[in-house]
């Protein structure tokens, strides 16, 4: 199963789950009255959004090359983790904007124990669902989809605000329920601002951490005919690398000789270095 194929699988399988899953937190919070749980629904929702984004993403990144876009289509995947991340921090606000709301109204109410558990249900399943989502990310190198996951997450954190309050709330403390979503809405708007950032270091030509980097020197290095390195320079194009060197090789020897390290070094590099788009070798002769 390739990459876009199995991450397309995972997305369609939350999405799934979390329809049931929002549809039973709204009416579990109309039910029984919470604010909190109205909240966490809505998050729900916004999870179901933010995945069908993800869905786009994913099928849209996997295209190969066309004449328009010579390049590829990567960096759609980190435009759509900006989208994810944007309806994070808008998710963060409207909960925090309605549990504020409540406390300046007044307006709070016990809630009944189908709030409670549902939100216990919650916490439960979308745990499940975060490290459903996170394992199939790391394995295709997708931020949106990592981006998602965190979604996933930020919707349990949510719930696990949400249990807290809905129990004080049912104790006595009512006050507890409208402040757990301001809590909560804190994190859920920081998890945002996260992937916001991430996703736009992915836009504007960013390197590849140190360790990648150092790999390709070692491969490039331990290619036969190679005598030094005089730059070498990564950029990430959504989750892929390019690669641009300069090498230095014996001035004495022939442009079909120079051209076969260099094609060497090509293949190495993306035979040996994983998720490399292309290397690009320009040739430059050694002076002992």
């Amino acid at each position: 199963m390739d990459e876009c194929t199995l991450g397309t699988k995972t997305s369609w399988i939350t999405i799934f789950i979390n329809t049931a899953l929002c549809a039973f937190k709204i009416i579990a919070g109309i039910i029984g009255q919470s604010t909190a749980m109205l909240a966490d629904g809505v998050h729900t929702l916004s999870d179901i959004l933010a995945t069908f984004v993800v869905i786009i993403g994913l099928n849209i990144s996997s295209k190969k090359e066309d004449e328009k876009h010579p390049y590829g289509h990567e960096k759609f995947e980190a435009e759509c983790a900006k989208i994810v991340s944007t309806i994070l921090l808008l998710t963060g606000l409207l909960i925090g904007y309605e549990g504020i709301k409540s406390l300046i109204l007044g307006d709070i109410k016990t809630p009944g124990f189908i709030a409670l558990l549902a939100a216990m249900i919650s916490i439960v399943v979308k745990e499940g669902m975060y490290w459903y989502t996170i394992i199939v990310a790391k394995k295709i190198r997708s931020l949106s989809m990592e981006a998602d996951a965190w979604h996933h997450r930020s919707d349990a954190f949510s719930s696990i605000g949400t249990f807290a309050g809905i129990f004080g709330a049912r104790l006595g403390i009512k006050v507890l329920d409208p402040i757990a979503g301001i809590i909560v809405s804190f994190f859920i708007i920081k998890v945002g601002i996260d992937f916001y950032r991430k996703s736009t270091a992915q836009l504007i030509d960013s390197s590849a951490d140190k360790d990648t980097i150092e790999k390709i020197r070692n491969v490039v290095m331990s290619t036969i005919g190679v005598k030094d390195i005089t730059m070498l320079k990564t950029r990430l194009f959504g989750n892929k690398i390019y690669v641009d060197i300069e090498i230095c090789v014996d001035s004495n020897m022939s442009v079909k000789q120079g051209h076969e390290i260099a094609e060497a070094v090509h293949l190495n590099v993306e035979n040996n270095v994983e998720h490399i788009k292309h290397c690009m070798v320009h040739l430059e002769p050694y002076n002992e």
